[in-house]
């Protein structure tokens, strides 16, 4: 697939990558510059074509059932243990799994957009993480971040040993190169690198937005049931890169995040030397305007999980460690309905960003590059002009939420701050409560 432009008018920047399309395959890939770098009929050959090393990278454990089982194979011009030890990254002190630091807090939190610094900033020292859940030591959790930056990654390279990125941008163009190729990600699309897979982020100028990490599992497309076999995020619209090798010697930081610390090692060559790949582990992208919504077409506000894109499934059937759900551009015409989000408490901790436009539920205070969290079990729902509005609004086809992607990560964990998420940034909106006090009194018998 060859992706060559994308559906956001804003971000106008053509994608000159070629990609792979589906969700889950096995994909075979070789750079054209050395055509025969992958083996035929063996994954580890004695000696492999050109030279290289042969390296499998596992996302599973070998006896995991074949239907879940991840792994890659890789053929590189060095094998990635080619590096000096690690020590403690001291670019960064704001990426934390600390979070019995503060007093946990039940109340509606909004922010206001995070500040992207003046100063330069790669990707990596722009990470911040705002809450989290568990411990990565037992596979168990998850891990909310934002990043805030204006500079390239030069020779530098970031792997989490933690778990699953899944990257949203909300301002400025990521150009991110990985072990397994190049991809373009722009704001409305998202990219999922998994566990231990090395990338480099490229920047131009004033960049922000969101990641999710999540411990346990990979993300899967979530059942689509009676819907039937078409619908919501379709395989096809996935793309993965194909193989792209650099053969530089450099002085190169490998940067990984290992138990919630950041710890540097560094190598005298580029980590982004896969002449070719073949396996079913490997990063993808999605454009989020391929989503293809459903909703009530008779009456009554259907669940948000209709809207799920990516779903990280636990254990207990049917309960996310996370889900990535999206509100999309979409038309509502249910009948005698109030037609934006119920007002609700939930089993589930919901973490919400903005990408563009104004969310449907709250049209002021909620900014893009912004965020709320409403946590288990804290009530929230419409402000008063949404519910006065759409009280009194007269029915019929409405196109809405048209110039505007709100996302939520949805979890089945408790979310605790950490101290930059609740201090330190500065950007906790203390008057959010105020939204819901005009609220009256309508009963009468």
């Amino acid at each position: 697939v060859d992706q060559s432009s994308s559906k956001v008018a804003e971000m106008p920047v053509e994608d000159k990558y070629k990609y792979n399309s589906g969700f889950g395959n096995e994909f075979a890939t070789e750079d054209p510059r050395c055509p025969g770098a992958l083996p035929e009929g063996q994954n580890n050959p004695q000696k492999c074509a050109y030279g290289l090393y042969a390296e499998q990278l596992s996302g599973t454990a070998f006896t995991a059932p074949r239907v879940a089982n991840q792994r890659t194979w890789l053929y590189r011009i060095l094998p990635s243990v080619k590096h000096v030890p690690f020590k403690k990254y001291g670019g960064n002190d704001l990426v934390s799994n600390k979070l019995d630091e503060q007093v946990p807090n039940p109340n509606q939190l909004r922010w206001k957009p995070f500040d992207i610094p003046k100063e330069p900033t790669d990707w990596v020292d722009g990470l911040r993480t705002v809450a989290g859940a568990g411990d990565p030591r037992v596979r168990s959790g998850l891990s909310i971040h934002v990043f805030v930056c204006n500079t390239a990654m030069k020779d530098k390279a970031f792997y989490s040993s933690d778990g699953d990125l899944l990257i949203v941008p909300q301002q400025g163009n990521l150009d991110i190169i990985t072990e397994m190729g190049r991809m373009l990600v722009k704001p409305n699309q998202i990219c999922v690198i998994q566990q231990g897979i090395r990338f480099s982020v490229n920047v131009n100028g004033a960049t922000r937005g969101y990641v999710l990490e999540v411990f346990s599992n990979h993300f899967v497309l979530p059942d689509l049931g009676p819907i039937g076999a078409n619908g919501l995020a379709n395989p096809r619209d996935f793309l993965t890169p194909v193989a792209w090798f650099e053969d530089r010697q450099a002085d190169f930081k490998i940067v990984s995040k290992y138990q919630g610390h950041l710890f540097v090692a560094e190598q005298d060559h580029s980590p982004f030397d896969v002449v070719a790949w073949h396996g079913n582990y490997a990063p993808y992208k999605y454009d989020l305007a391929n989503f293809c919504t459903v909703n009530s077409v008779s009456f009554d506000h259907m669940d948000p999980s209709i809207f799920t894109v990516l779903t990280c499934p636990s254990a207990k059937p049917g309960t996310a460690t996370a889900d990535f759900v999206i509100f999309p551009p979409r038309w509502s015409v249910a009948e005698n309905t109030f037609r934006p989000p119920y007002y609700h408490r939930n089993c589930m901790s919901e973490f919400m960003g903005l990408i563009l436009g104004r969310y449907e539920a709250k049209e002021s205070g909620f900014n893009p590059g912004g965020a709320t969290l409403h946590s288990m079990m804290t009530p929230h729902g419409p402000d008063a002009d949404c519910f006065e509005q759409w009280t009194n609004k007269e029915l019929g086809p409405i196109k809405v939420a048209e110039g505007t992607q709100a996302f939520m990560f949805e979890t089945s964990f408790q979310l605790a701050l950490t101290k930059w998420g609740e201090e330190t940034c500065k950007k906790i909106d203390e008057e959010y409560f105020q939204c819901w006090q005009r609220l009256e009194k309508h009963f009468k018998i």
